[in-house]
């Protein structure tokens, strides 16, 4: 089991749901502020502590760099739904689509702060022997919070996959740096983290 000691509970912290306006921005703009808020599905919720942005037609490591196609079809909106695909046949990654209605554009989630249902996250995530290795990556932070190409196109802004404001949290730093895992633009610094994270993917 892993260990959590001196945990406060983390829906005390909960803000209101990010409204639509929010995601209706751009892109880069979206990825940095949505670090340090709360994402939540179901009985459990991390803190956002690592985003990357893909900006639709103008970067060609976007699934939208090709237009409108069935699968980055969400990409062109409405802002604030999810964007979840398949990669590499065994993993499920989550975006969240930005930039006005017909504009692509998209942040992908790439790791969170296990904030609450972690005993929950930990039976999806057997593997994880640490706090901080149970949402380190895109792919282990769906597996740990049950999300599925089922919510693909689902609303962030009602329902049970949410992305919420943090009550209390203190002031950090911003890191940019290249995107990970790609080949194309692959020096644009359009990755972001909360510096000194622990939970940042490696």
């Amino acid at each position: 089991m892993i260990s959590t000691p001196n945990m406060a509970p983390g829906n005390a912290h909960l803000g209101p749901i990010l409204p639509r306006r929010f995601y209706d921005r751009a892109t880069v703009e979206v990825a940095r502020e949505l670090l340090g808020k709360v994402m939540v599905h179901g009985a459990t919720g991390g803190i956002i502590v690592e985003t990357e942005a893909y900006l639709g037609l103008d970067d060609q490591a976007s699934h939208a760099f090709r237009g409108i196609t069935p699968r980055s079809k969400v990409m062109f909106g409405p802002p604030g739904r999810a964007y979840v695909y398949f990669i590499y046949g065994m993993y499920e990654c989550i975006n969240v689509v930005t930039e006005r209605d017909g504009k692509a554009g998209a942040v992908l989630i790439r790791a969170l702060e296990p904030l609450f249902g972690i005993d929950l996250m930990q039976v999806r995530r057997p593997a994880a022997k640490r706090l901080r290795d149970l949402a380190s990556g895109p792919g282990k932070l769906t597996l740990a919070m049950g999300i599925t190409r089922v919510l693909n196109g689902a609303d962030f802004t009602h329902g049970s996959l949410v992305i919420r404001d943090r009550r209390g949290a203190k002031p950090f730093e911003i890191v940019a740096g290249p995107r990970i895992g790609i080949t194309k633009c692959a020096d644009w610094p359009l990755r972001f983290t909360i510096a000194e994270s622990e939970f940042v993917s490696k």
